[in-house]
């Protein structure tokens, strides 16, 4: 009869954790963490959620149906999740190459990496926006092929894969230095060739961190404005983005309908976090039972 109570205290300070720590107690570290969540998140979430239930139904549904609206936001989540799936690619190429090989220029590669979150972001899309002009650098190069980017839906891809590569790279490098050469080496003792080594030990391995990194650069990309603007052209219909047809909608004094298309942008990337979370969790579930 004296088992139970004693068992299921025990449990309980397992759960909670109340152990000798430099941090505050349970209640007071709890009490700040809300605090601060609710003054840097859910405020500014629930004022624009209240801002635009100003408008009736009909007057949201006519707001974010426009077909301005509509083009400006099937180029910025089509964009930015392209983006995030070539980040995805190279970045693991890049993080491999920076953690397993030596070779002279690393260190400076590896600085580079981070040049997009040094940059400012006016500075970024001034710079893209030149090189790939038709008389830039790299524009000139490709004119001749027919292939425009500046100025171009093309130039916001660009510009996209340019600000989230770092998360990609960053995401995935302690994963990689962490990651025992010997599973490799077991592998190839077994009979594996290079291609099921890395499809069968390594993928499996890295998936959490990949679909981490894909969601920051997502996140990340669907939200810029600065780099984007000024190499997009922001024509209607062909290369707005959607930050930019809500800073239009501020200019018209329109916060209703500018928090309006916020709230779209808000549920339709909350969406896609978190069929990318419930991914993520369920590869690194899969390993921890592997």
């Amino acid at each position: 009869m004296l088992a139970l109570p004693v068992k299921k205290a025990f449990s309980l300070k397992k759960i909670f954790s109340f152990q000798h720590s430099v941090l505050p107690g349970f209640s007071l570290a709890m009490g700040y963490s809300l605090t601060y969540l609710s003054l840097i998140v859910l405020i500014p979430l629930a004022a624009v959620f209240l801002k635009s239930a100003e408008l009736s139904f009909p007057e949201f549904w006519n707001t974010v149906t426009h077909p301005r609206i509509l083009a400006s936001l099937r180029l910025s989540f089509g964009a930015s999740l392209l983006a995030a799936a070539i980040n995805a690619v190279f970045g693991l190429n890049f993080a491999w190459v920076l953690v397993r090989y030596r070779f002279p220029g690393k260190k400076i590669l590896d600085a580079l990496i981070d040049l997009p979150f040094a940059m400012p972001t006016a500075v970024t899309g001034i710079t893209l926006a030149t090189l790939y002009a038709r008389n830039g650098w790299f524009g000139r190069l490709l004119a001749p092929l027919g292939i425009e980017v500046s100025y171009t839906p093309l130039g916001v891809l660009v510009a996209s894969v340019f600000i989230g590569l770092p998360f990609v790279v960053r995401t995935l490098q302690p994963v990689l230095e962490d990651m025992e050469i010997e599973l490799e080496e077991a592998a190839a003792c077994l009979g594996a060739d290079r291609w099921q080594t890395f499809r069968k030990v390594i993928f499996p391995l890295l998936t959490p961190a990949l679909l981490t990194g894909f969601a920051l650069a997502f996140a990340r990309a669907v939200g810029e404005y600065g780099s984007i603007v000024f190499i997009a052209g922001n024509m209607p219909m062909v290369s707005e983005i959607a930050p930019l047809m809500i800073l239009t909608k501020l200019e018209q004094y329109d916060y209703a309908g500018a928090t309006a298309i916020a709230v779209v942008m808000l549920v339709f990337s909350f969406v896609i976090l978190l069929l990318i979370n419930t991914l993520q969790a369920r590869s690194w579930n899969k390993e921890t039972r592997t």
